[in-house]
C-alpha cells in the first residue's frame, strides 16, 4: 500500500498465511482492524483497491491495519476451501495480531465480507469485535451472518454482482440500516474517495446543530 507497508508470514490451519501491516508513524493505536479480501477464485488478494482504502482509512482512524491473503493466494500455503477454511484463517490472523483486550474491527469486501460476519460471529464471549465494516457484502452467494446492530454496511445502488434488493433482504430482520452509494457498482470505480468518507463519518458522526 504504501513504502512502510510491512509483510510478514504466520502459521495458519492451512500452513502460512501471508500478511500486510500498516500503522501509525507514531503513537498509540486505538486498535487492531482485521480486513479480508474478495473472492480469491475471481481475482481477490489483500491488494484489492476496496481492501486497501479500508486499510488506509482505519490506520488514519488510529487503528492497525492487517489484510491477508487467503489460503493459496499470493505466498499464502493451501488451497481454495470454499468459504469455511478462510473463515479459520481470518481467525488465525485476528489470534496472531490482537493483544488481549485490545479492540478490534473486522472488515471486508464482496466475499471478504462474508469471511469477516462468520470470523466475528465465532470470536469468544468477551472478545466480540469493536465494529464491523461490510462493503459489498456476498448475501447471494454466501451464508453472510447476522451482525451487530453497529456494523457499517455498505453496498452500491447499481451493484450488478449482489443486486441491493439481496442486500436489503439479509438487512431487512435485523432491522440494519444500510448506506447505499448511488450509481455505484460493485467495485465502486471512481468511488475510493467516497469510501473513505463514509467509514471516517462513521468513526466521527457530526453534532446535530
Amino acid at each position: 500500500m504504501n513504502a512502510h507497508t510491512r509483510r510478514s508470514a504466520i502459521a495458519g490451519p492451512a500452513g502460512a498465511i501471508e500478511c500486510a501491516i500498516d500503522e501509525l508513524a507514531q503513537g498509540a493505536t486505538r486498535g487492531l482492524a482485521v480486513l479480508c479480501h474478495p473472492h480469491p477464485q475471481h481475482g481477490g488478494t489483500m491488494d484489492n483497491k476496496i481492501v486497501q482504502t479500508l486499510a488506509r482509512t482505519l490506520v488514519g482512524l488510529g487503528y492497525t491495519s492487517v489484510r491477508f491473503n487467503f489460503r493459496g493466494i499470493g505466498a499464502s500455503a493451501g488451497h481454495w476451501d470454499h468459504g469455511s477454511g478462510e473463515v479459520d484463517d481470518a481467525l488465525a490472523v485476528i489470534q496472531a495480531h490482537r493483544a488481549p483486550g485490545q479492540p478490534l474491527v473486522v472488515g471486508g469486501f464482496s466475499f471478504g465480507a462474508y469471511v469477516a460476519s462468520q470470523a466475528a460471529a465465532r470470536l469468544p464471549a468477551g472478545e466480540a469485535a469493536e465494529r464491523l465494516v461490510l462493503v459489498g457484502p456476498a448475501v447471494q452467494t454466501f451464508d453472510v451472518a447476522a451482525v451487530p446492530a453497529d456494523t457499517l454496511v455498505i453496498h452500491g445502488e447499481a451493484d450488478d454482482v449482489v443486486p441491493l434488493a439481496a442486500v436489503f433482504d439479509w438487512a431487512r430482520p435485523q432491522a440494519l440500516p444500510v448506506t447505499v452509494v448511488p450509481g455505484a457498482g460493485h467495485f465502486f470505480h471512481g468511488q475510493m474517495t467516497l469510501l473513505k468518507r463514509i467509514v471516517t463519518s462513521a468513526w466521527h458522526p457530526r453534532t446535530p446543530p
